[in-house]
């Protein structure tokens, strides 16, 4: 494989612009940068969460696969090119599968859940916190340019999926922290 980045630091952007993949500079503030700097920063929270859960836990293979995938739909942004698309519908129908099959497990919410039961829940409840962000990006960027409609719903997709996430994990060495209203407090 040819090396990707020979240096780390071009200078280039020192003014406030930065590159797409095509070539074609956009402000930094641009909405398709911020979207890519939401899925960024989702990304790396995915890693923090990860790296909280043992080598032999059974949900690690799938995180570790949508990271790859949110790192495609980063490259679909980056492309900004309607043509280039590695989200499609099998990606949004998989993750339905997985989370139809981790929630079937779980007993009905019959409150909110507020973040916390342990550390790897909490952590998991914050990585859906930021990908609901990135979603809301995403749909921004996608009222003004042309968006993969199969990247929304596989963010829209992956929000539910940490949530459940989040509970599996909640139960596991702890106990899911359930909302009490002030009046009920």
């Amino acid at each position: 494989m040819a090396d990707r980045l020979t240096r780390i630091y071009t200078r280039s952007g020192d003014r406030g612009t930065t590159a797409l993949a095509d070539g074609r500079r956009v402000d930094k503030y641009h909405p398709r940068i911020e979207a890519l700097g939401d899925l960024d920063e989702l990304n790396a929270l995915l890693g923090v969460l990860i790296a909280e859960l043992a080598p032999q836990d059974p949900l690690l293979d799938r995180l570790t696969q949508l990271q790859h995938d949110l790192f495609d739909l980063g490259g679909e942004l980056a492309m900004a090119d309607e043509q280039y698309r590695v989200i499609d519908a099998g990606a949004v129908e998989g993750l339905e599968q997985w989370l139809d099959s981790l929630n079937g497990a779980l007993p009905p919410l019959q409150e909110f859940i507020l973040p916390g039961g342990n550390r790897a829940s909490a952590l998991c409840q914050q990585t859906r916190a930021v990908c609901r962000r990135a979603e809301r990006r995403l749909v921004e960027l996608a009222q003004r340019e042309q968006v993969n409609p199969d990247g929304l719903k596989f963010i829209n997709r992956l929000s539910d999926l940490l949530f459940v996430c989040a509970r599996v994990l909640a139960r596991r060495n702890g106990e899911e922290v359930y909302w009490k209203p002030r009046h009920r407090r």
